[in-house]
């Protein structure tokens, strides 16, 4: 039976270019689709940038155009890429449409018909010259314990952290001026209204991995869910809230509602009903997102389409992120690579077959070694599948091919079963084992053309007949292996169809070999990796972000975030005042973000037995919270509790590094117990 079935992608947001590290979730997407529409299924592929929000408003204005000049260039941009890596949508919208603002009315009156919003006045630092309200990320003051000059506002390097709100002369990181402190209505979706419909639909769904539905469960579901503040006061680029007048709707409830619209605006131009594929129950709906946004996709979006009557998704497909070399992805290292740049010097097809290696069902990082990288594509790709036809290709356009399939020793009959296999890894989204098993019957045929030596018959007469036969077998191993890979090299699939004169459209052309034809003249399929292309690459990588940094620098009132070269140091300490800090072994048993800090983790930290700790941490930048959950870490364990406008911190946890990005959490050997003292 035919699926109909509807993807999603995360909507990439309109204020820079696609990298390699987006490309993850966009491939593996793609993929997944292909593969859907190989095996005649009706998979229809939807995105859209996401447009709205303050650091579109402030880009446009620092750029000297229109919000709607930027985006529609970022759209233009952002396509180019996707086109570039063989990513195709049969739609790609924006969220700043008609269409969109007129669903997220509809979403809007249906969460005030079921009693679920609340307002209330908050206090939040104005900028008066830029005439907008101040996020912690575009404050920046003195330190109100340390005196430390030039602070973001919300903590600083000597570790304390703080509201905007209590930085002494605090200055606008957009124009300079001294913000003034005003009060602002915003509306708040009351979610744990809904509690036990989220908690029921997450435990009984099957719609997320199990590791991701425990966690929510865990550390989630186990309380009661804080109010999700889901409007911003003008200005700010996005919708006005129809019944709230100087309120937008903040750019998290409009993103996804952005998937539908992109869906109505592809029914529109096929002449489509949009219930049909949102309201319909024999339509699945697949999202593919990456961890770091697992909360807005399971929590707040299940219940925004429960409450508004849309179809609830059939699986929440999500990836971990991209490292490279083991490290995340730097800009001062190269790593950092756009897809613009990484065209210039590399091939898509090389990106898309090492992502599809790497990518499994689960919750997982996945790693970009530079080397493993040449080595898999040019051993794997060049030296086995493409290895296969070129071995014999040059000599099939002369022989054509046998009018009925040789005797190969079982080799296709076993390659045409394993399709199955197969294919359930792609549907189960675990592309590594796809390439595992393909791998395999690549290394099965090979063996076939090195044994007959085709070579060798090319200059016997009277061998030709044996010589076709040969060919034969090799190209069809060869165009099971193209048709098995079709999802993520279809590059290489539309060679094998120009090669043998039938395209590859079907995942059931692998059960029937072709015979009795024409093979046209061979061409190149593929080169190997040259290391020093993917050198050329980061070199270039590196350089561009240094002009970026230039360029794009915010104004600032002092150029470094270390103490000025003439600070005091801290005054002199005994080592019995050292010795009064008690280092103990922690266990990470909790990690989330803290919505109103820009640098803030949230951790809960076990030291032993029933003993738990909540401790405020400033490494936001340098670590996402999944995967800080099960370290061990070292904290200060008998530091005094300080109430926080987050809440109550109950301890430090050590770490090292310059700031931002480049924090270290001290590391502690495995076999250490939670609750040992550190000496």
């Amino acid at each position: 039976m035919t699926r109909r079935i509807l993807v999603t992608s995360a909507l990439p947001y309109a204020n820079g270019p696609i990298h390699i590290g987006h490309l993850v979730e966009y491939i593996q997407t793609d993929i997944w689709v292909r593969f859907q529409k190989l095996r005649g299924n009706r998979c229809v592929y939807v995105c859209a940038d996401d447009t709205h929000g303050t650091a579109i408003m402030i880009r446009a204005r620092k750029e000297g155009r229109s919000e709607e000049a930027l985006i529609a260039a970022m759209s233009q941009s952002h396509q180019a890429d996707f086109a570039g890596f063989g990513i195709e949508f049969d739609h790609y919208g924006s969220t700043h449409s008609e269409e969109n603002r007129e669903l997220c009315g509809q979403f809007w009156k249906s969460l005030r018909d079921n009693d679920l919003i609340a307002e209330r006045d908050i206090q939040q630092l104005y900028d008066p010259e830029a005439e907008t309200f101040l996020a912690d990320r575009f404050v920046r003051g003195t330190c109100p314990k340390c005196g430390r000059t030039d602070q973001p506002g919300d903590n600083c390097v000597c570790g304390h952290t703080y509201s905007p709100t209590e930085l002494i002369d605090p200055k606008s990181t957009l124009s300079g001026a001294t913000p003034e402190l005003r009060e602002a209505r915003h509306l708040f979706v009351e979610l744990d209204k809904l509690h036990d419909f989220l908690a029921g639909w997450i435990d009984s769904s099957g719609a997320l991995q199990s590791e991701t539905a425990n966690y929510l469960k865990g550390h989630f579901l186990a309380n009661s869910l804080r109010d999700w503040d889901i409007s911003r006061p003008g200005p700010y680029f996005g919708f006005e809230i129809p019944d709230s007048p100087g309120n937008y709707w903040y750019v998290w409830f409009d993103a996804p509602i952005g998937y539908i619209a992109s869906t109505k605006q592809w029914c529109d131009a096929q002449g489509e009903t949009l219930e049909d594929w949102w309201k319909s129950d024999d339509c699945e709906i697949h999202h593919f997102i990456g961890k770091d946004i697992t909360y807005f996709h399971t929590l707040f979006w299940p219940g925004m389409l429960k409450t508004a009557g849309f179809n609830l998704p059939t699986k929440v497909r999500i990836h971990g992120f991209l490292t490279v070399t083991g490290e995340k992805m730097s800009k001062s290292t190269g790593t950092m690579i756009s897809a613009e740049t990484y065209l210039k010097h590399s091939q898509p097809s090389y990106l898309r077959y090492f992502y599809a290696t790497k990518l499994t069902p689960r919750v997982e990082d996945i790693d970009l070694g530079i080397d493993e990288f040449t080595d898999k594509v040019n051993s794997d790709l060049v030296g086995k599948v493409v290895n296969l036809a070129s071995r014999v290709g040059k000599f099939a356009s002369a022989t054509g091919l046998s009018a009925s399939y040789p005797e190969d020793g079982g080799l296709f009959a076993t390659a045409a079963a394993a399709g199955d296999e197969i294919a359930a890894a792609y549907e189960s989204c675990d592309y590594s084992r796809a390439m595992r098993r393909i791998m395999e019957l690549a290394d099965a045929a090979n063996p076939f053309v090195e044994h007959a030596k085709p070579w060798e018959m090319k200059k016997d007469a009277a061998r030709q007949d044996e010589l076709r036969d040969v060919c034969t077998v090799a190209l069809n191993l060869f165009r099971q292996l193209a048709i098995y890979l079709a999802p993520v090299l279809p590059d290489l699939a539309d060679r094998c169809g120009e090669l043998l004169g039938e395209k590859i459209t079907s995942w059931d052309q692998s059960k029937t070999p072709i015979t009795g034809t024409a093979v046209a003249k061979f061409q190149r399929m593929m080169d190997r990796v040259q290391p020093e292309d993917l050198k050329k690459m980061i070199d270039e990588s590196k350089e561009l972000s240094a002009e970026e940094t230039k360029q794009d620098a915010l104004p600032s009132f002092n150029d470094s975030d270390q103490p000025l070269k003439d600070e005091p140091l801290s005054d002199e300490i005994t080592i019995d005042d050292f010795a009064k800090v008690d280092l103990r072994v922690a266990r990470v048993v909790n990690a989330e973000h803290v919505p109103e800090a820009n640098k803030l983790l949230k951790l809960t930290l076990s030291l032993g037995g029933e003993e738990r700790r909540q401790v405020f941490a400033g490494i936001k930048a340098a670590y996402e919270p999944e995967a800080l959950i099960g370290r061990l870490v070292v904290m200060v364990a008998n530091l005094k509790p300080r109430k926080m406008r987050f809440g109550l911190s109950e301890g430090m946890v050590t770490a090292s590094g310059p700031g931002g990005a480049e924090v270290f959490i001290l590391g502690v050997d495995e076999g250490a117990q939670p609750g040992q003292r550190v000496h």
